[in-house]
């Protein structure tokens, strides 16, 4: 058990999320376990990696310990740290979390231990925003960080030296060297993951962060081997992606995260074949199958200013369905998912095998327990809790259908 939370004030044994009844398992596809490797999630509702921007010189604090584990103690199957940087200047904003330095493994730790000790899987995302770096928080604006401010416009890399927009940094092109270095770069962070006992890692390759920024014509403009054709463009990735996977232990999950679209086009599904569209991505995703990566996480979005996105909810499922049946890898699907009954469609339509909830989880963090109430699952609640729920049951005249899968607690979230 680890040094940070004793073991009265654990939930492993049956961890918060987990159907008391297991036929509501074999009903309801949220709330079944999803094994890869050495690693089962108790089920398959997560929290996506989500930026906090209150890092210091990438260092996570007290904060995090409070944040995450206020999240993990509520049910996710997966909790993942969000995107620490594999170099300084690969941060977003100053105030990002990072991986640089072995320094940075034992504050790490620390919120590994907090979300297991409270029966959830860690994650982590590890990330580069290439030409996106530099920037403020979006809470406190949008702008260019200067130096003074402790951000770094002058050291800015991309895959070629046209800015994001206009008041972002012009990018430094990186050279081939460079590239080579970033690729250990990335390997470094995940052995330092492995170290701090992190059980999935994913690579950031979305939202127009650098290795996005390579696969899209729109952003690389490169003539070299780097730049170009479709093979040209993922080359970067691929080689990060393989040196991670053949770093990363066997027996652990490896997860990529990717945009499936820009929206050049305005439609999601059309073709943008000189920038990127989802007919690459499938191509990718196959690519990445072959180098042993687990899941495609699909996203989309955040390489081309101006463009109209969406706004209906579930409207990158779309992406995660089309991966899935045509590259014939696991999917996981985010996007404006912010209903349990929505989160189990999916499931039961095959469009993912995992479902990630981002800001849903910061309006509830109980998203997990509310949604199991929607589909009328009894679930486990954290043990510091349960005889309050146990309480609210003996208390409840309402009680649907309770001869079929027990009592319900009528709740729309734990504080």
């Amino acid at each position: 058990m680890s040094g940070t939370v004793p073991s009265l004030a654990a939930n492993i044994e049956k961890p918060p999320g987990t159907p008391i009844d297991p036929a509501d398992a074999e009903r309801v596809k949220l709330f079944q376990p999803f094994k890869q490797k050495s690693v089962t999630l108790h089920n398959r509702l997560g929290v996506s990696p989500m930026c906090m921007y209150s890092s210091t010189d990438g260092h996570l604090n007290d904060f995090h310990i409070l944040h995450y584990g206020s999240l993990a103690l509520k049910g996710p199957g997966i909790v993942f740290i969000e995107a620490s940087a594999v170099v300084p200047e690969g941060r977003i904003t100053p105030q990002d979390s990072g991986l640089w330095s072995d320094a940075h493994i034992s504050d790490l730790k620390r919120v590994v231990d907090v979300i297991k000790s409270q029966g959830s899987t860690p994650g982590i995302q590890i990330a580069h925003a290439g030409r996106k770096a530099s920037m403020s928080p979006p809470f406190k604006g949008d702008y260019l960080e200067a130096e003074a401010d402790g951000g770094w416009p002058n050291s800015v890399v991309g895959p070629s030296d046209n800015a994001y927009a206009p008041h972002y940094a012009k990018p430094h092109a990186l050279t081939v060297q460079e590239i080579k270095q970033l690729v250990q770069s990335f390997v470094d962070a995940a052995i330092r993951a492995d170290k701090a006992g992190i059980e999935v890692l994913e690579i950031h390759a979305a939202h127009g962060y650098l290795l996005s920024s390579f696969f899209s014509g729109n952003s690389n403009k490169r003539t070299d081997e780097y730049g170009g054709s479709f093979e040209n463009r993922i080359r970067f990735g691929l080689e990060v992606v393989k040196a991670v996977r053949d770093a990363w232990p066997d027996h652990k999950p490896l997860w990529v995260r990717i945009s499936c679209a820009e929206y050049v086009n305005p439609d999601p599904m059309g073709s943008d074949p000189d920038g990127w569209d989802i007919y690459q991505s499938c191509k990718l995703a196959a690519e990445f199958k072959k180098l042993g990566v687990d899941v495609v996480d699909c996203s989309s979005g955040g390489n081309v200013q101006g463009v109209k996105y969406p706004s209906a909810p579930m409207y990158q499922v779309q992406f995660s369905e089309a991966v899935r049946r045509e590259a014939g890898i696991h999917t996981a699907a985010v996007g404006l998912i912010v209903e349990g009954t929505d989160a189990e469609q999916i499931l039961q339509k095959n469009q993912a095998d995992y479902i990630l909830a981002a800001r849903e989880f910061l309006r509830d963090s109980a998203f997990v327990l509310v949604s199991a109430q929607a589909l009328d699952v009894n679930i486990k609640f954290p043990n510091q809790y349960e005889w309050a729920v146990r309480k609210a049951r003996r208390h409840n005249t309402t009680k649907p259908d309770e001869s079929k899968h027990g009592s319900a607690v009528k709740l729309t979230s734990i504080p």
